[in-house]
């Protein structure tokens, strides 16, 4: 990142991390634990990896964890933790979204910090009562919507905080996929298994695991607030309990005189979508696009005017990508260095907190908040398709 190795005072410790889910063949575990590496912030000290003894306390050997801080239960992990001298200062959650809300509220209460997986929660129930939670605790709750980690991302947030695009009319977003094209989950694939399983994911599918990260990005570059939306919800593979496919309007709170208009589609029966998260924001003086696919690079079209190319690291960035880029224009960064720029702007939160020092502005991670707002999104979603697209208020 930019602002590390060109400062020349004593490196802060490393903070102690713990870890709940994310053992063998856990894909979002390993993402975590490259993303908390990455800028050297944090260090994995204690885990319960599984929920099963056997694959806990093998998942922490294969780690290198200390096998009498390896737990195959997050709350003798929270209690015992909590405790010790040395113990962990902030825990990852990444399990599956019916336990997030149990753990977060384990170590929330003992005043140990939350990185939590997204969606916030399975159920709107529990991310009101995690949000009542969090609030009264002193520690931080910081939500990986890591794609708000992107240079070029914070870049047009800070064009939009700006005005640079004038008053906001339209937001477009879209996430296609297409892993989930056919009834895969009846083959056992893991994560097919339980992303389709109400019990286990709530009560979006697609909606939850990919339409929060593209309303959470609309929200996060164009700075609106959600008012109203109506939602065409489907479930086009056969036997599947959960929404593959989801079109939705939206209608954004009046901001600078000017009332948004906002439309998601998300998809995982898209043959052809790897992974398509784009956004497009449109005012009164121009417009931005961006593409996950190709994050280095943001469109923006002054009203009139040419089309512009903006790079992360060349003419026309601006200081909001330079302080969250590590390596020289030209060079490619992606997926892992924007999730990890989360866990660094989460360890600067605590840092600041260890020292009662006011927070750096520049500082910025999803917090329990855009959880509640996303959940809330969820839930508007399916009550609208039941309805025939009524116009539900979140």
């Amino acid at each position: 990142m930019a602002i590390e190795g060109s400062s020349t005072e004593p490196r802060e410790k490393r903070i102690r991390l713990g870890m709940v889910g994310g053992g063998s063949g856990a894909f979002i575990g390993g993402v975590h634990r490259m993303a908390a590496r990455l800028d050297d912030h944090f260090e994995l000290v204690a885990g319960a990896l599984s929920s099963t003894p056997e694959k806990a306390k093998a998942s922490g050997l294969e780690l290198g964890l200390d096998p009498s801080r390896t737990y195959s239960d997050f709350k003798e992990m929270a209690i015992r933790e909590a405790k010790l001298k040395n113990g962990i200062e902030a825990v990852a959650i990444v399990t599956p979204n019916h336990v997030h809300y149990e753990a977060a509220k384990e170590f929330l209460k003992r005043g140990i910090h939350v990185i939590c997986d997204k969606p916030l929660t399975s159920t709107l129930s529990d991310a009101r009562k995690l949000k009542k939670l969090a609030d009264e605790s002193d520690a931080l709750f910081v939500l990986t919507h890591n794609y708000t980690g992107y240079p070029m991302v914070r870049q047009a947030r800070e064009m939009v905080a700006n005005g640079d695009l004038g008053a906001i009319r339209l937001v477009q977003m879209e996430y296609p996929q297409d892993w989930l094209t056919e009834n895969i989950e009846q083959s056992g694939q893991k994560q097919a298994s339980w992303r389709t399983d109400p019990a286990r994911s709530g009560a979006g599918g697609s909606t939850g695991d990919i339409g929060t990260h593209a309303y959470n990005l609309g929200a996060f570059v164009s700075g609106l607030e959600l008012e109203e939306l109506s939602a065409d919800l489907d479930s086009f593979v056969e036997g599947r309990a959960l929404d593959d496919n989801a079109h939705v309007m939206m209608r954004f709170k009046a901001k600078d005189g000017q009332r948004a208009k906002g439309t998601l589609w998300c998809s995982q029966v898209a043959p052809g979508n790897e992974n398509g998260l784009k956004v497009r924001v449109y005012g009164t003086k121009g417009g931005l696009e961006w593409v996950q696919a190709d994050p280095n690079y943001l469109w923006f079209t002054p009203f009139g005017e040419p089309k512009r190319l903006l790079t992360r690291a060349g003419a026309g960035a601006s200081a909001a990508a330079a302080r969250v880029s590590r390596i020289p224009s030209g060079h490619p960064e992606g997926y892992l260095e924007g999730f990890a720029n989360i866990y660094s702007e989460a360890a600067r939160a605590i840092h600041a907190k260890r020292k009662g020092e006011k927070l750096d502005p520049a500082v910025v991670y999803p917090t329990i908040d855009d959880g509640l707002k996303g959940m809330l999104f969820v839930d508007a979603c399916v009550q609208s398709s039941k309805r025939n697209g009524a116009w539900i208020k979140v």
